[in-house]
């Protein structure tokens, strides 16, 4: 009758034909509960794993997989993307992910070592603090008091070559010299500023003009 019929008289017999079940008996009070456990396995990695074990393949150090009765059960790592201020990157065989292993300051498409200073454009003062955040000082450029400012390579803010200067009128056509008047045909003159206030010519463009009184201006003459 077996160990079962031996303690409970004319319980029914049970037959363990299959060694892959493990038969659990619980007792709880008066009665008997028989429930059956599947015993599994999983092969990987040339190992064998329980069920409930965890493990990474060694093909593929980015997926991991668990035992579990129904067979493997795998889900891949996706890799985030490293910072745009790392400088040196290492990959170590048994990791999923690249590491970085220094970083930097990004600033305009570029990396800068902590602690260095750099000057990205001639205006431009700027530091790679230790936090990585690149910090800059811009120069304030006066207005040049000209209309035509050069941009010199290596200098941060233009200068006038020819001097301070300014339009005759509002066509800006013609540019004058700064400081004297100009006979600009020969009934008009115009004094453009003198170059020292820059604040006032910052508004002012345009010369100042006087037209002579009763004046028609002669086609191709001018007075000085």
């Amino acid at each position: 009758m077996g160990f079962i019929g031996h303690l409970f008289p004319g319980f029914p017999r049970l037959e363990m034909k299959c060694s892959a079940y493990l038969l659990v008996v619980l007792f709880v009070g008066e009665f008997c509960l028989s429930l059956s456990a599947h015993v599994s396995t999983c092969e990987a990695n040339g190992s064998i794993y329980y069920v409930g074990e965890w493990y990474f393949l060694d093909s593929d150090h980015c997926t991991q997989c668990e035992c579990t009765a129904e067979g493997p059960a795998c889900a891949r790592t996706e890799c985030t993307s490293l910072p745009p201020a790392c400088m040196h990157v290492s990959h170590y065989p048994t990791d999923c992910c690249p590491r970085c292993e220094k970083i930097g300051c990004e600033y305009r498409g570029e990396v800068y070592e902590l602690g260095e200073q750099f000057q990205p454009s001639e205006c431009e003062q700027c530091t790679c603090d230790l936090d990585g955040i690149a910090r800059c000082l811009v120069a304030d450029c006066a207005p040049p008091p000209c209309v035509n400012p050069v941009y010199e390579k290596g200098e941060c803010c233009p200068r006038c070559k020819d001097g301070p200067n300014c339009y005759s009128d509002s066509s800006q056509s013609r540019i004058i010299p700064a400081g004297q008047y100009i006979w600009v045909d020969s009934c008009t003159k115009c004094r453009c500023h003198d170059g020292q206030d820059v604040g006032y010519w910052e508004g002012n463009r345009l010369a100042k003009c006087e037209k002579a009184k009763n004046c028609s201006p002669e086609e191709g003459r001018e007075n000085s």
